[in-house]
């Protein structure tokens, strides 16, 4: 497997420590690699536990920077509730 294939960039995962925007890191999961690891995560402004992220930076091996993330799929079955 080749190094692109290890960047965690564009992954999507979930927080499971809470990020306080510019005050601090929290921690993400995300599926890589065959398993599930766990990196720190940074992000412009605060986020919960359980928020879907996506990984849109890395600033070194385990510390990556992180966005709300809305899987599309889930929007569109959203609509459906709208109704």
């Amino acid at each position: 497997m080749s190094a692109a294939h290890d960047s965690p960039i564009g992954l999507a995962g979930h927080i499971t420590t809470p990020t306080r925007g510019p005050n601090g890191p929290g921690e993400v999961e995300l599926r890589i690699r065959g398993g599930t690891e766990t990196f720190i995560a940074k992000s412009a402004d605060p986020l919960p536990s359980g928020q879907a992220v996506i990984v849109i930076s890395t600033l070194g091996p385990r510390t990556v920077i992180v966005a709300p993330w809305m899987d599309p799929v889930d929007s569109l079955l959203n609509l459906d509730s709208d109704t």
